[in-house]
């Protein structure tokens, strides 16, 4: 299957990253190159452009699709080790970071991939099935019924959390779910049949939830911001694109605690913490699709695009 991606947002995107000739831009979402795209004849003739995903068939479609040789380094990692990755690619520092989150569309598309509960499946979820690491059957097979509550009330915000957990504790003492359609018949036998006559597929949010904690997202995503701080050259710029609230809450904290500076209790006269705001806010509100673009890209309907600038 072809490695398509349709970028959300795309020309807030180059806005928002200020792009001019000879800039260096990281994109720790590769993707299908979409937004790599239209980033790199933005930086030409002397730009550099990092791309950075953890699947290799975005990276083999990436190369296809940018043919820019020297002028793009493209590199297999999870942006969670920023650090490294960014080392190996012998570069100083950069000019702007994108961060597109969530699962790109042939991820979703590919049935084997295990990220569709409208297909049947080898139940995986992984962003790199090569890398090792527990799989999303690994999870539900393993995890305690209070741990599955817990994933699927806090990442999948799941009413039936903990009906949905015990279902599948019972479940899996009679035999393995192993597929994704095994995982999609418990979650429909949880559910009241009157909760699912409305609303998104019920299975949504536990695929969701699942995802989140096969991948640990959350973590890798603070992690990475904080990493790509530390990388930006001043006046260099972190754009953010993200699908859920949980993502969504992260990098309004993460960015409102480096833009905020001292941390010392309100009632002290002095500050003794010594730490200075390292970022300043650019979007006080989150920036989000038009109704066309939400037309033309159904996927874009939850998107929101935020942006922090280095001091």
């Amino acid at each position: 299957m072809e490695y398509r991606h349709t970028p959300v947002l795309p020309a807030e995107v180059t806005q928002h990253l200020s792009l001019h000739p000879g800039s260096i831009i990281v994109d720790c979402t590769l993707g299908g190159a979409g937004h790599a795209k239209r980033i790199a004849e933005s930086i030409q003739p002397d730009g550099i452009l990092v791309g950075i995903d953890q699947d290799d068939a975005a990276l083999t479609a990436a190369a296809d699709t940018l043919r820019l040789g020297r002028q793009a380094i493209l590199v297999k990692g999870n942006f969670g080790d920023l650090d490294r990755l960014l080392t190996e690619a012998g570069i100083a520092y950069a000019d702007g970071f994108l961060f597109d989150l969530g699962v790109s569309s042939p991820q979703l598309d590919v049935p084997e991939r295990g990220f569709s509960y409208h297909e049947d499946a080898p139940l995986d979820m992984r962003m790199d099935p090569a890398g090792g690491g527990p799989s999303a059957a690994d999870v539900v097979a393993t995890y305690s019924e209070a741990e599955l509550s817990r994933v699927i009330r806090e990442y999948g915000e799941e009413r039936w959390a903990s009906r949905i957990a015990a279902f599948i504790v019972a479940a899996r003492g009679r035999r393995p779910i192993l597929t994704t359609t095994d995982l999609v018949e418990v979650i429909k036998a949880a559910i009241p049949a009157a909760a699912r006559r409305s609303g998104p597929h019920p299975a949504r949010r536990t695929f969701q939830a699942l995802r989140m904690e096969v991948n640990q997202e959350l973590e890798v995503l603070e992690r990475g911001l904080r990493a790509a701080v530390g990388w930006l050259a001043p006046g260099g710029r972190i754009v953010v694109i993200s699908y859920h609230s949980l993502e969504d809450r992260t990098v309004k904290r993460v960015f409102s605690e480096l833009a905020t500076g001292c941390t010392c209790p309100p009632e002290l006269p002095v500050c003794s913490c010594g730490s200075e705001p390292v970022v300043r806010i650019v979007t006080r509100r989150p920036v989000v699709p038009t109704e066309r673009e939400i037309e033309e890209n159904p996927r874009a309907r939850s998107a929101k695009l935020r942006v922090a600038e280095r001091r």
